[in-house]
């Protein structure tokens, strides 16, 4: 029941022609693929870092600093134009 069929293939194929027209369509399956090979590439980098990064990370780990971090100054504006 749920299986494609060959007029299936064939009645897509005429609503992409009468969709994006005949000289569009190569365009836009070159510029899929390269979208393709491009996010294919990021995907393959990401893995490779994250297999550098997880070796980095386990031989820089060290404790936390038992000082907190300074808190910033606030400064209230109406002061800081009073005092101008």
């Amino acid at each position: 029941m749920g299986a494609l069929r060959p007029w299936h293939i064939a009645v897509f194929v005429v609503v992409m022609v009468l969709l994006f027209g005949a000289k569009r369509l190569p365009d836009a399956a070159r510029s899929l693929g390269r979208s393709m090979r491009i996010l294919k590439a990021e995907t393959k980098g990401l893995a490779e870092d994250d297999v550098n990064g997880k070796a980095e990370a386990q031989a820089a780990h060290r404790p936390l600093d038992s000082e907190p971090a300074p808190k910033p100054q606030v400064v209230d504006p109406v002061e800081r134009v009073r005092d101008n």
